[in-house]
């Protein structure tokens, strides 16, 4: 494990969006860690000790049903935030992160991040703001994907997934990408053969390339 000199700053860029707010005390403890691809960052239950921050690479974040059932509700990509909801509000973890990839992450102990916090007005409020927003769109995507066909939420989990790969092809397995949308894998392969029918996709091996994002926008009903 190295130090991360730079991982708070990077920290209070996300959390405020602008560069006003005073730098973060440097002498914090931050460092950063690599994972690899299976790896477990946290697990229900657990108790937060700090906050994480994803340098690169992608964790899925997990919550299991009562029969056991694997679903997916986000995917964090480099330059997330991971964790540090459940460490402000004090409670237990009530979801798995697990790495989908091997991945690098930055760490900041509790007590450093809750200083900061405490000692810097403007980061507080941006951090309730942000709070306040995730938990919004959050709960937005829940709607709308509990209102939308398996077809339709299958679109919509492409488009979210070509978003969270920059446009790269998306390396996902089909468990995972089932568990994403919240169907069977079975289901899943045969709409991902449909759309590649139809020429919106592309296939190599687990590999995903969306040739025609408009018309998975059109199949989620988006708009």
């Amino acid at each position: 494990m190295e130090t991360c000199p730079y991982c708070l700053k990077h920290i209070e860029e996300i959390l405020s969006g602008v560069h006003e707010l005073r730098p973060i005390d440097r002498n914090a403890d931050i460092h950063y860690k690599s994972y690899n691809k299976g790896d477990v960052l946290f697990s229900e239950g657990g108790i937060p000790r700090g906050v994480f921050f994803l340098h690169s690479g992608l964790i899925k974040i997990i919550k299991y049903g009562k029969e056991g059932k694997e679903q997916i509700i986000e995917i964090a990509k480099a330059g997330d935030l991971v964790g540090f909801r459940a460490m402000l509000s004090d409670k237990t973890y009530n979801v798995d992160a697990e790495m989908l990839e091997d991945a690098s992450i930055g760490y900041i102990q509790k007590s450093d991040f809750l200083k900061e916090i405490n000692n810097n007005e403007k980061l507080r409020n941006t951090v309730i703001r942000v709070l306040s927003k995730e938990l919004q769109d959050r709960a937005d995507l829940l709607t709308t994907m509990a209102q939308k066909t398996v077809r339709q939420r299958t679109a919509l989990a492409l488009i979210l997934l070509d978003d969270i790969y920059k446009g790269a092809p998306i390396n996902l397995s089909r468990d995972d990408l089932a568990n994403f949308v919240g169907t069977a894998t079975e289901t899943v392969i045969r709409l991902l053969r449909e759309f590649k029918k139809d020429g919106i996709l592309d296939i190599h091996g687990r590999k995903i390339t969306i040739l025609n994002i408009e018309h998975l926008i059109e199949l989620s009903e988006l708009i």
